[in-house]
């Protein structure tokens, strides 16, 4: 059975299109040093800076999203000093090119691209173009429980390398835009726990080896439930890598790919037949979750869970009622 999600809620917004121009960055970086982050901010626009923020709260995760015309946002040593904050952010470059500057060195930035960061340390971050970022805030003691012990040991552009460091940002990008629209995950995941997990797999696979590729792979398979045709060629084909490894990934699971698959389509199905606003038939379910049929997917169903899809649809409406 699925594991129950944080609540997402949204906590704040802020926009500066109803602000006189010549007292828009004074009011965005006022929003920012209450909500996110204290920064400076820098925009040669001749109508000003234009931009909208909208903050949400995942469970221990603070999650922006921001979009704006071509500006930069400066955290210098200073600012460190004066407005401390130690937090890891996984900034999702969503739309526009930036560059991200730090002691560490320059680093171009390309849309799809996510960038790992630290804010006790000074960087400044500018965007040539209009732009459209989500931005994950997670809390440094969140970050080294959950993702790495050792924080991030420099600024890291992540999404370029390689077929599989590129499918991981892309399911990244996914469940963040997800959240952000409040939307649900594929099979009722918590997003707060997805986010993690996916971050955690990243830096694994850029600081420590290979040891992250099966979380891509995982969240590429809930991006295509629906797809009949999803088999372990498919994900094998679409991660870069031969059926035979990918079989060991899971072997090391304690599964298979087709295992996985089945057990995720399940688990979709289930969130839905529990769903109170959902009006859709056991059939379209089924057909949904990419079961080619209603009565295979009754079987599976009853063999997974020990009840039938109805059966599970009836219970959860005498609960509710």
């Amino acid at each position: 059975m699925p594991a129950p999600s944080s609540p997402v809620a949204v906590v704040s917004s802020a926009s500066t299109e109803s602000v006189p121009p010549d007292e828009r960055i004074e009011f965005w970086e006022d929003h920012n040093r209450r909500e996110l982050v204290g920064l400076t901010c820098s925009s040669y626009a001749e109508q000003g800076l234009v931009a909208k923020e909208t903050n949400l709260a995942a469970g221990a995760l603070h999650v922006a999203e921001i979009l704006g015309n071509a500006h930069a946002v400066e955290r210098s040593r200073k600012t460190c000093r004066t407005l401390p904050k130690d937090s890891v952010f996984a900034s999702l470059v969503l739309g526009g090119t930036a560059v991200f500057f730090s002691g560490d060195g320059v680093f171009p930035v390309e849309a799809g691209s996510l960038v790992l960061y630290e804010t006790e340390r000074p960087y400044l971050f500018a965007f040539s173009a209009p732009m459209r970022q989500i931005l994950v805030d997670i809390p440094r003691t969140v970050f080294t429980e959950r993702c790495r012990p050792g924080g991030v040991p420099e600024p890291t552009v992540l999404g370029t390398r390689s077929r599989a460091e590129t499918m991981a940002v892309s399911a990244l990008h996914s469940v963040a835009d997800a959240l952000v629209t409040q939307r649900s995950l594929p099979g009722g995941d918590d997003p707060e726990t997805t986010l993690l997990e996916l971050i955690r797999a990243l830096g694994a696979r850029r600081f420590e080896g290979d040891r992250g590729h099966l979380a891509a792979i995982r969240q590429y398979i809930d991006r295509h439930l629906t797809d009949p045709a999803l088999s372990a060629q498919h994900v094998a084909a679409a991660a870069g890598i031969s059926a035979r490894h990918l079989s060991r990934l899971f072997e090391a699971e304690g599964t298979s790919p087709a295992r996985y698959i089945l057990r995720r389509r399940l688990d979709h199905a289930y969130a839905q037949l529990t769903s109170g606003g959902t009006t859709a038939t056991i059939a379209d379910i089924a057909y949904g979750c990419g079961f080619s049929g209603q009565s295979h997917f009754t079987r599976v169903f009853r063999e997974h869970f020990g009840r039938t899809p109805g059966e599970v649809r009836l219970a959860e409406r005498k609960r509710s009622q």
